[in-house]
């Protein structure tokens, strides 16, 4: 039975991946963070508690010393990095932090996996925030577009990119990056825009709520589930050498056209409940993403399953059943 490691196995991603693993016949472990809100810690993965093949620890990417004494106990086939501050807005207020998190985390995580267990496979959860403004001439972001962040996020994880890159020439190590371009699910936190919009249209929908306020409606995205984004990253640690890879839809919506289409499908007009509030831009916005995945869909043959209209909708039908039943 393969063993896999994830850390941040408690967000949406990480969540998904255990899943998915499991499901794999595959052994996971993996790590949360001490939250004075216990149930905050693990509720993406309360249903899989039950499981005798997933373990979950208390853990740190900031502890250098336990991840290493974790990775030696465990012995994992495949390691997953997937644990940030994941937030681009947020990364403004908490720079520091946002910083020691998602690049010195990488690098202890990466000591860690060198130290205890080199023959595994490691992921490393890169960004499409590394682009930020640099744009291909056809209008995609690619492996290799040059990085020109425009966040502490972004360019925390170009750090964590280049020094994957650099462990894996270094120490010979089979340590691979996944670019991805924005990916959702009912599971997304709901301080990201997309949850942000389901959730206040399936309120407006029951008359829970009156107005949503958000920041730049014309910022485009590149949208994809994080459950076919979580398929990529365990068919990357198939492979017999590690890569870098873009992982998207090759598609871009805005924000716009994201609340056109969620209020729309609830039979409402978004014109008469969404207002722009100047609090949520950010210092600097980033106004456009479009990622190239024709490297991954031709040597590894992945493919999205969702399209964007799916998983909005599907994201819209979650949250108003949940508004519904909590109501009743």
């Amino acid at each position: 039975m393969k063993k896999a490691f994830i850390t941040g196995i408690g967000g949406q991603d990480g969540s998904y991946l255990a899943e998915y693993l499991l499901e794999l016949d595959y052994e996971v472990h993996g790590i949360v963070r001490r939250n004075s809100t216990p149930e905050n810690q693990d509720s993406r993965i309360s249903h899989l508690r039950d499981n005798n093949n997933l373990y979950v620890y208390y853990g740190d990417l900031l502890d250098q010393g336990g991840l290493e004494r974790l990775l030696d106990k465990i012995q994992p086939n495949e390691i997953y990095n997937i644990a940030a501050q994941s937030h681009v807005r947020i990364s403004y207020d908490i720079p520091q932090f946002t910083v020691q998190t998602n690049a010195i985390g990488v690098l202890n995580i990466l000591e860690a996996y060198r130290r205890s267990c080199p023959k595994s496979k490691f992921y490393q959860a890169s960004s499409s925030e590394m682009f930020g403004l640099s744009v291909d001439k056809d209008g995609f972001q690619r492996e290799s577009t040059p990085m020109n962040p425009v966040s502490p996020y972004g360019c925390s994880k170009v750090f964590g990119y280049n020094i994957v890159r650099n462990y894996r020439r270094a120490y010979n190590l089979h340590a691979t990056n996944g670019i991805l371009f924005n990916h959702e699910s009912p599971r997304r936190g709901s301080n990201f825009v997309t949850n942000k919009v389901v959730k206040a249209a399936a309120k407006i929908k029951l008359g829970l709520q009156d107005k949503l306020e958000i920041g730049n409606m014309d910022s485009y995205r590149d949208w994809g589930h994080s459950y076919d984004y979580v398929r990529a990253m365990h068919l990357m640690l198939q492979q017999d050498k590690p890569g870098d890879w873009v992982v998207s839809t090759m598609q871009t919506h805005s924000v716009r056209e994201m609340c056109d289409l969620v209020f729309n499908y609830l039979d409402l007009d978004y014109k008469d409940y969404v207002i722009q509030n100047p609090k949520f831009l950010r210092p600097e916005e980033l106004p456009y993403l479009k990622g190239d995945s024709t490297k991954i869909r031709e040597e590894l043959g992945w493919n999205p399953k969702y399209t964007f209209k799916e998983m909005m909708e599907e994201m819209a039908d979650h949250w108003l059943n949940y508004y519904k039943n909590k109501t009743i």
